[in-house]
């Protein structure tokens, strides 16, 4: 047995009871594995190989943290250092990450479970961990310099409480964080509840994911961590679209989503073929009398959602945040708006001294998911992601829910793409046209129609008296 006096180095009892603390290099050959985990893929759900049991996420292009049991708590190494993230095939970003990836590791507990975390920094400056929406004692909420000492470069702090909730969670720097969470520094903790609860349903597929964002210019590898709102990446789990896994479920399973934000703006998260619930927040289950469906939701910034439905709808569903801007990957916000201008003549004059130059934007910018232009190395395109029909014109925060009859339970793979029964896809029509109805004798021309001869319509228009005019 390793002595908690080992675990807690030279902080007294009444110190370690209520903060983190340096961990003695005694103790550092104690240390639970660091766990690492170089690939971008959805990874399977980790099953519980002791302890509590519990139904376990699946983090989208992520993993979960394995543990060990000591003395009946549970021990996890988190490893803050800078990594390397393909965020999408072809462009990789250098972060800020745990254990190999940025976001880190899914962490996942059972209510009731004593959690033991170290964390090794070998980040350039201190970091701190806070344990985002967690009840615990002050010391270990991880805000260096009020709660704790920062924890130095090359040092390992260690974090201890009783994961008292069920719910969804975050973890991430409270130390530099402008800084440490621009360059993608955070994580997801789950928490399941230790028995049936009556606020929280049971599920088939549970899957977890954070929202970031990040402003890397094209031919670069590094964020700007200066920047506040003029992002051009935006991610799910550092992922760009075309490069997010899909989410694989079969007909008729009840399926969680839990999404976190931890960019600088909100989130309009929305669903197609399916309503869902929001059955939970940071902070906690919500009461069944407050739920109602919905096809969106808005996600606010440092805010986690939880989502419940019924897969009863097969085929593929979009899943996607509803600001426009959001579904693109490496965009300007100085394009000038080309629609109607004819470009052709400077076209051709502009390419004899620029060559490889492309007009674009005369009829919209569709034509961009298309075609292929000369990128910088190591740039994601604006909008790459294709179908079984074509260019699909989304980046960023898309993915797609594939709903299956034939998808094995605990099968997570990709089905690949729906073939809708006959006659349930849209298609060109090449028929006549059916002419509009004629407008009933008498009926006013519609207003600003310029019918000739048509009766002036007089419009009377009434100020309120009160409330000083307004």
């Amino acid at each position: 047995m390793v002595s908690r006096r080992l675990f807690l180095g030279r902080a007294t009892a009444a110190t370690a009871a209520v903060s983190a603390a340096a961990v003695s290099r005694v103790a550092l050959a104690a240390l639970p594995e660091a766990h690492h985990q170089p690939s971008a893929a959805t990874q399977p759900p980790l099953l519980p190989p002791d302890g509590r049991p519990y139904n376990p996420v699946v983090t989208l292009n992520g993993w979960t943290l394995p543990w060990r049991m000591n003395h009946g708590v549970k021990e996890f190494h988190l490893v803050a250092e800078p990594v390397k993230r393909e965020m999408a095939p072809g462009f990789t970003a250098r972060l800020w990450g745990y254990n190999g990836q940025s976001p880190g590791p899914t962490i996942e507990v059972v209510e009731g479970d004593r959690v033991r975390i170290f964390v090794t920094n070998r980040l350039p400056e201190v970091t701190a961990v806070h344990w985002h929406g967690q009840r615990l004692p002050n010391g270990m909420d991880g805000v260096a310099g009020l709660t704790q000492p920062a924890i130095p470069p090359g040092k390992t702090f260690v974090y201890e409480f009783v994961a008292q909730r069920p719910g969804t969670f975050m973890y991430h720097p409270h130390a530099d964080e402008m800084v440490q969470m621009a360059m993608g520094l955070h994580g997801l903790w789950i928490t399941h509840p230790k028995g049936r609860h009556p606020l929280i349903d049971p599920v088939d597929r549970d899957f977890c994911f954070l929202l970031n964002a990040f402003d890397i210019e094209p031919g670069s590898a590094t964020p700007k961590v200066m920047t506040m709102l003029d992002f051009n990446l935006w991610a799910w789990n550092s992922r760009v679209f075309p490069g997010i896994d899909s989410l694989n479920v079969r007909l008729g399973d009840r399926v969680r989503l839990r999404v976190g934000n931890l960019t600088m703006t909100n989130h309009p998260i929305h669903l197609h073929g399916h309503e869902f619930m929001v059955t939970g927040t940071d902070g906690g289950p919500v009461p069944r009398t407050a739920r109602w469906p919905e096809v969106t939701v808005d996600i606010g910034v440092g805010q986690m959602r939880q989502m419940d439905f019924v897969a009863d709808a097969e085929g593929d569903w979009a899943f996607h945040c509803h600001k426009s801007h959001h579904t693109m990957n490496a965009m300007g916000h100085n394009v000038p708006t080309m629609i109607g201008v004819n470009q052709r003549d400077l076209a051709q004059r502009l390419g004899k001294l620029i060559p490889d130059y492309m007009a674009m934007g005369e009829h919209g910018m569709h034509e961009m998911a298309e075609m292929e232009m000369p990128l910088p190395e190591n740039t994601a395109p604006m909008m790459t992601g294709t179908g079984p029909f074509g260019a699909v014109g989304m980046g960023g925060m898309f993915s797609v829910l594939k709903v299956r009859r034939g998808q094995k339970a605990g099968d997570y793979s990709d089905p690949g793409w729906y073939e809708a029964p006959s006659g349930t896809r849209a298609y060109e029509w090449t028929g006549a046209l059916p002419e509009a109805p004629a407008a009933p004798a008498g009926a006013a021309s519609p207003a600003g129609a310029g019918t000739t001869g048509a009766a002036a319509t007089e419009v009377q228009i009434r100020k309120p008296g009160g409330h000083h005019q307004h």
